[in-house]
């Protein structure tokens, strides 16, 4: 067995963040209009995964679990009007899953739940507290209906974050998923599902030198928002 490498000294490894500031001036009126600049802007930089995000869930032992998955699509922000009215829709932030996986089971019995978009490239940071809600079943067949066909039967195949037998478990469960709807469209498995997580808070954070980094936020304050600046 070969040596491991040695770590650097993990305690001075430290990147001085430069590449600009935030001011209460730069934010939009609502926090999804705000999101949507910087996500444009991080798909435009070429970053990686732009729309990877950390959700985090507690489980019914209060402990916390996180993981990555893909944001998949952005609710537009009410601008007048309460909530659910007619013609009008809350904001929200959609993603889909297995819902018999640990965030699905989680998430349904505790809706609370954070999201983290870690743009490093470009020193930011959006973090968001809110409320997850299941998505209406039409829309969860219409995402599913345009997904790859690989990624369909995989829904099929995977018991998500449950314990298997090793890779050729999996191997052959996907085999026989592929099987059984060979010739014939994938339908949507009855464990599959995704959620639309409402904000109750969205920060912006940007990195300045000296660790004096600009962090904004806006809170939910009746159908509007309110902002505050965080100390760093």
């Amino acid at each position: 067995m070969s040596r491991e490498s040695p770590l650097p000294d993990l305690a001075a490894l430290r990147e001085e963040y430069a590449a600009g500031g935030l001011a209460e001036g730069d934010l939009a009126a609502d926090p999804m209009t705000m999101f949507r600049a910087w996500l444009a802007e991080a798909l435009a930089a070429g970053l990686y995964e732009p729309t990877g995000m950390v959700v985090s869930s507690v489980g019914a032992d209060g402990a916390p679990s996180s993981r990555m998955v893909l944001l998949k699509g952005l609710r537009p922000e009410v601008a007048v009007g309460p909530e659910g009215a007619a013609g009008q829709e809350a904001p929200g932030f959609v993603f889909f899953t297995n819902r018999e996986s640990r965030k699905g089971g989680e998430l349904g019995a505790e809706p609370r739940c954070s999201l983290l978009f870690p743009w490093h490239p470009l020193e930011r940071q959006v973090r968001v507290d809110g409320v997850a809600e299941p998505l209406p079943r039409a829309e969860v067949e219409a995402y599913f209906a345009g997904r790859p066909r690989g990624s369909q039967l995989g829904a099929w195949a995977s018991p998500q974050s449950r314990v298997v037998a090793g890779r050729e478990a999996l191997a052959a469960a996907y085999d026989e998923v592929s099987a059984r709807f060979e010739g014939r469209d994938v339908p949507v498995p009855a464990h599959w599902g995704g959620f639309v997580v409402r904000p109750e808070s969205v920060e912006f954070w940007q990195g300045r030198p000296g660790r004096m980094h600009d962090r904004l936020v806006y809170r939910r304050a009746g159908t509007g928002w309110r902002t505050e600046r965080l100390a760093p």
